[in-house]
């Protein structure tokens, strides 16, 4: 069976003791190991390694944006808690962890085929770690805490073509297990040939991307992603307004025109402006908890006003002014503005949650305020 050893470039094959090794010496780091056949067009690897030998091979490319907003990396922050529990259980002597830490190379690896189902893996580290942690980054965490170990972990190894490549197989492998969605929902832009339900909410991912952080949005740095953690709004709110308008408004008219998503960008964008004027009092440094409308219920249920407005008119945020401002008199947003009065009885400005029932009560309450100009400020 396999070992897990490694040898260097020039010296006889020895399992690996655990203790450090010199890299300037090891620019070559061979593993015996088991192929699966499955993909005609990749190649995957399994092997024993200590959490030294796994962290030469590949790092752990955490989730960021540089000074353009370009997303690099893909790996989530970590988490302190869940590490320091993992670490306290390998730390006991009966400790076990089957499950395989998943690394992904798009180079610096060889796979040389032997018998059967038997391979050797060749990982070139001259130039540092050529592969990258799809799943398992909390336990090599863990791990690297415990100086002098020689726990093995199981690795599963995967090849791919490019970086996109690896980035749609970190979606793919993590979507089943508790990633953030959040987290998932921010990569998606810079992957395809996912499956229709993940590529219809990349569109809209791709156009919360634009919001955040293209030069020309009324929102550009106040939304929270894992790669803007300083934001106030909330992505996941902005993304099912899209994905709403999406479905059954204005983006829907024009997302397969030429320049589709540019045009459901700049809308979105006027329409912010438009709500940073009029209600700014409730907008300008106010987070979730002191003003209902940065909230997700006020961000999806103003996105339905967005919708009617955009049917009376051109959507620029002067357009937009006009439809919002006959919303004054009629909103709650913060302490300082009353109680909501809903047809359904008055509720403390607070007293709207990011539930079904409270979204549609509110949406309703907004839109019937902007059809009529007839109705009467409580």
């Amino acid at each position: 069976m396999w070992k897990g050893w490694y040898k260097s470039l020039n010296t006889a094959a020895t399992p690996h003791s655990g203790g450090p090794f010199d890299e300037g010496r090891d620019s070559l780091l061979k593993f015996s190991a088991i192929k699966a056949l499955q993909s005609p067009t990749h190649q995957v690897v399994s092997f024993a390694a200590t959490v030294e030998q796994i962290l030469a091979i590949a790092s752990i490319d955490r989730v960021k944006r540089d000074d353009r907003g370009a997303l690099h990396g893909f790996q989530r922050p970590q988490v302190s808690k869940h590490i320091r529990e993992i670490r306290d259980y390998l730390s006991r002597p009966d400790a076990v962890m089957p499950n395989a830490v998943v690394l992904a190379f798009t180079s610096g690896v060889r796979v040389v085929e032997g018998n059967g189902a038997y391979a050797e893996i060749e990982v070139d580290i001259s130039s540092g770690p050529p592969g990258f942690v799809v799943d398992g980054q909390q336990r090599l965490s863990a791990l690297a805490g415990l100086e002098g170990s020689s726990f093995q972990l199981l690795v599963s190894a995967l090849v791919c073509e490019n970086q996109e490549e690896l980035r749609r197989q970190f979606i793919l492998v993590n979507n089943t297990s508790p990633l953030p969605k959040s987290l998932v929902y921010e990569l998606l832009p810079s992957v395809s040939g996912l499956p229709f339900r993940m590529t219809s909410r990349a569109r809209a991912a791709r156009i919360v991307e634009m919001l955040n952080y293209d030069d020309r949005s009324s929102l550009q740095g106040q939304i929270k992603q894992h790669t803007n953690p300083s934001g106030v709004i909330g992505d996941t709110s902005l993304q099912k307004l899209v994905m709403n308008s999406l479905s059954d408004g204005y983006c829907r008219e024009v997302i397969e025109l030429s320049g589709g998503e540019d045009r459901c960008f700049l809308a979105i964008s006027e329409f912010f402006q438009a709500v940073q004027e009029v209600f700014g009092n409730a907008w300008h440094g106010h987070t979730p908890k002191s003003s209902r409308l940065v909230h997700s219920a006020g961000i999806i249920s103003m996105g339905f006003v967005m919708e009617q407005l955009c049917a009376t008119g051109a959507p620029l945020a002067p357009v937009f002014k006009l439809g919002l401002r006959k919303l004054q008199g009629y909103t709650a947003w913060t302490l300082d503005s009353g109680e909501w009065s809903f047809k359904t009885g008055n509720r403390p400005w607070n007293g709207v949650q990011n539930l079904h029932g409270d979204i549609h009560l509110l949406t309703d309450h907004l839109t019937r305020a902007v059809r009529s100009s007839e109705l009467v400020p409580s």
